[in-house]
């Protein structure tokens, strides 16, 4: 790290069933200044470990064989420690972020982690069963290689705490929505990021009417309105709303049902299949992958990319009816960013909202693809869940 950057540095961790990625921020008079980044992902299996500086270089690669992998999430972490330890050049860690899927009704905005909440994170496991195991997992690591130093978690779900019950609720008795069955929203550390780069970007945007595609191997979209969230496609779960790579989306409850009494399937049967073996994947017979699939040409590929397509339009009209309008659409995520095929998709016939697509600026990933001088307009933003969750921890500590 650079000479200003020796003090303290924030480490944020992001923990996933398989991964465990990572970023090193300075915390400087100015601000935060991300150093490093990076993950290990095929823990359990093969895992291949990736570490870059802040201009993109890449410091390390490595495969690690079966023998020598390092075991869970520890020991991951571990390697990573040892890794970053000569590059930290003498800078302490000043406390540690991480990303936590499900934060339920309670938890609307990131906390410092002790027993309690622990307790109550470990509480929400069966809301977010695929996913808060892992991001505990993680905490836990943490917190044994860093005894004393602050942890803070921040939730995906918090940034949607801003909707009406109208927004929130199903059409349950409610009782049910008294016992934490409602619509929580995910990606909320994405749209957050989004929202406040944009607000910083021109004002002007920070107060208008947004919708934001989070569009990568897990989808969602998201309307905005003054910064806030009002409306979300996931729900209870994250395999509401529309396909993604292998999830399915938005699925009639009779269909589950059905599978349940009529085709004799189990609970474990259906919950594999709707999160592992749907969406493009399923859809496509070939991969969860984008560009896989659009390189195969087959039917099933098309078909596949033309659902995905109609489910993203169909609900960014229906996002924009819950806000009175949208100012600006705003793809992000690994397909928002990088697949111009899709987008274009997404944006044929959305004519009728003032969206239509620069084919040249979209092909060139933008970062404006909309058609100059139309009402709305239309663009890429990478985002940094990384940067927020620092952000956050940031907020909670201080700077000393």
């Amino acid at each position: 790290m650079s000479p200003e950057a020796k003090g303290s540095a924030l480490l944020v961790l992001n923990a996933g069933s398989s991964s465990l990625k990572f970023a090193v921020f300075a915390v400087e008079a100015r601000g935060l200044t991300q150093r490093y980044d990076g993950q290990m992902e095929g823990i359990g299996a093969a895992p291949h470990f990736t570490l870059r500086d802040a201009t993109g270089a890449m410091l390390t690669d490595r495969r690690f064989s079966e023998t020598e992998a390092p075991k869970g999430h520890e020991g991951a972490l571990g390697v990573i420690l040892a890794a970053l330890s000569p590059l930290l050049d003498g800078a302490s860690i000043r406390a540690i972020g991480h990303r936590v899927v499900h934060g339920g009704r309670d938890l609307s905005a990131p906390v410092m982690i002790t027993d309690a909440i622990m307790a109550k994170l470990h509480a929400l496991v069966p809301l977010a069963p695929l996913h808060q195991p892992h991001n505990l997992a993680g905490i836990e690591a943490a917190a044994r290689h860093f005894p004393g130093v602050p942890q803070i978690a921040c939730f995906d779900t918090a940034f949607h705490r801003t909707q009406s019950h109208a927004a929130a609720t199903f059409a349950l008795p409610p009782r049910f929505f008294d016992q934490g069955i409602l619509r929580y929203g995910f990606h909320g550390l994405s749209y957050e990021y989004i929202a406040r780069r944009l607000a910083a970007e021109d004002a002007a945007l920070g107060h208008s009417r947004l919708i934001v595609a989070h569009l990568g191997n897990g989808a969602s979209l998201c309307a905005i309105a003054g910064g806030q969230s009002r409306a979300t496609t996931m729900g209870f779960t994250a395999l509401d709303g529309v396909p993604m790579g292998t999830r399915s989306g938005q699925l009639d409850p009779g269909v589950v049902l059905h599978m349940l009494d009529s085709l004799q399937m189990t609970s474990k049967d259906i919950t594999h299949l709707l999160y592992h073996d749907s969406g493009l994947k399923g859809m496509s017979g070939i991969s969860q992958d984008v560009r896989a699939i659009e390189a195969a040409g087959t039917e099933a590929a098309e078909a596949a990319l033309d659902h995905f397509a109609f489910r993203v339009r169909r609900e960014i009209g229906a996002l924009a009816a819950s806000i009175g309008g949208i100012d600006a659409l705003v793809f992000t995520a690994g397909i928002g960013e990088n697949a111009h095929g899709v987008r274009a998709r997404i944006c044929a016939g959305l004519g009728f909202l003032g969206i239509n697509l620069d084919p040249a600026a979209n092909a060139a990933k933008g970062p404006e693809i909309g058609r100059a001088g139309d009402p709305v307009r239309v663009l890429i933003r990478p985002t940094d869940e990384e940067a927020m969750i620092a952000e956050h921890a940031l907020a909670l500590v201080g700077r000393t």
